[in-house]
């Protein structure tokens, strides 16, 4: 199987614009998460799919990969169906630019998911104990069946600790997802669902079509960097 990495990258993002152009160390973080993923050596090639030249010239000028998105897109699935649309793939695997600290061991159990024939997409998923984190709604959460399949991700704390007696596993959603091509494409041609819309999480609409994700459970990946907070947390983390 053909195997690629895309890392959409968007520059104006809401909550911290310009986040993948800060520094964190020597390196912006686009550069990290490129230069990480570049790293784990599991894929036929890697590229930032961008609609900011500042960050293509970023990529580019390292000597990395990148393509300029050609129409605005809603999301990074969207965005990397349209720079995917006549690569000849296999698998797909959907990198966010804020992940600057991804890792192989991750990435290739991932990979492995889709030995099965039935799997059309899959994700990461990390176990979250701090009870900040928990209830803070940048963490997305996801709840799963016993076949390690996606129930429901959301903001909220899922589940909701009723029960005082029982100590829940709360599972936080790592924004790194594979794809079989032809279902990153159906994605793309689908209306936004309603979860997905009230929630603004995008794998929702895999699972209001119908679309099981298989989620795996990764030791711990690093920081996220949503927002400012996240990137004094990374620094000290790579230090």
């Amino acid at each position: 199987m053909k195997k690629i990495a895309l890392i959409p990258a968007r520059y104006a993002a809401s909550r911290f614009p310009a986040k993948l152009m800060q520094m964190l160390g020597d390196k912006t973080v686009i550069r990290h998460t490129y230069d990480n993923t570049v790293a784990t050596k599991l894929f036929d090639e890697v590229m930032v799919v961008t609609d900011s030249q500042i960050i293509f010239d970023e990529v580019t000028s390292h000597g990395g990969k990148a393509k300029m998105s050609i129409k605005e897109h809603e999301s990074g699935s969207d965005r990397i169906a349209e720079a995917v649309a006549n690569m000849d793939v296999d698998i797909v695997v959907n990198v966010q630019g804020d992940e600057p600290f991804v890792q192989k061991d991750p990435l290739e159990k991932l990979l492995n998911t889709f030995d099965d024939p039935a799997v059309q997409a899959a994700s990461l998923m990390q176990v979250l104990k701090e009870e900040q984190f928990i209830a803070d709604p940048n963490y997305v959460k996801v709840a799963v069946d016993k076949n390690m399949n996606a129930l429901m991700f959301s903001r909220s704390p899922i589940p909701y600790h009723r029960d005082k007696n029982v100590s829940p596993v709360y599972y936080e959603h790592v924004g790194v997802y594979a794809f079989r091509k032809q279902a990153l494409l159906n994605f793309t041609n689908w209306a936004i669902t309603p979860l997905e819309a009230a929630e603004k999480i995008e794998c929702l609409r895999y699972l209001e079509n119908g679309i099981p994700l298989k989620m795996v459970v990764t030791e711990y990946m690093g920081v996220e960097i949503d927002t400012p907070e996240d990137l004094i947390r990374a620094a000290a983390l790579l230090k």
